[in-house]
């Protein structure tokens, strides 16, 4: 059985460059995938996110607008810490727990670092498993102000974001057919 892959677009349409990882997510989705790899647009529902993780995923991939401080349009792979950390701060809004205050549960307000500090909590709470690993497939916004629609750097980024996660766990198939398209799945 191959292991358990879930790949998260997180943001919000309705702020510009907020809805890389919804973006990305939609096109991947139009790509072949091998078994056990799942593509979900969560956008805002972050605590959706942390309730399905609870499912048993061996790598969560994270797909959203990361502010670094690079050039709009930049991607960033970050591998997050042990612990829960998404790595330097994913998440464009940056808003996350303080020390020892726990996960903020604003449903439209969760970063990266939240939902994976509301996954422990429930994972304490209930027996189950956090992925074993969790990547956060970044893009440096231009801007995430009220507006639809992603900037001109940012879009130009969407179809190297969806090849660097196709590079992750594409594996050809032996026979040369490639593993079955896969449905865009968004939670309720």
């Amino acid at each position: 059985m191959s292991p358990k892959v879930l790949i998260a677009g997180i943001g919000n349409v309705f702020l510009g460059d907020d809805g890389f990882g919804v973006e990305t997510v939609r096109a991947l989705s139009a790509h072949h995938l091998p078994d056990g790899v799942e593509v979900v647009d969560f956008g805002v529902r972050g605590v959706h996110l942390a309730y399905q993780l609870l499912d048993g995923y061996d790598t969560l991939v994270l797909v959203d607008a990361t502010a670094r401080g690079g050039a709009p349009g930049t991607l960033y792979l970050i591998e997050a810490e042990a612990g829960g950390g998404a790595g330097g701060g994913a998440g464009a809004d940056g808003q996350g727990a303080g020390p020892g205050e726990g996960p903020v549960l604003d449903g439209h307000h969760m970063s990266p670092d939240t939902v994976l500090a509301l996954l422990g909590a429930l994972c304490a709470g209930t027996g189950a498993t956090p992925p074993r690993r969790t990547l956060v497939l970044g893009c440096e916004p231009a801007c995430v102000e009220e507006g639809i629609g992603l900037s001109a750097p940012v879009a130009a980024a969407v179809p190297q974001a969806v090849r660097m996660a196709l590079d992750l766990f594409d594996r050809p198939a032996p026979d040369g057919a490639g593993p079955p398209r896969r449905e865009l799945r968004r939670t309720p």
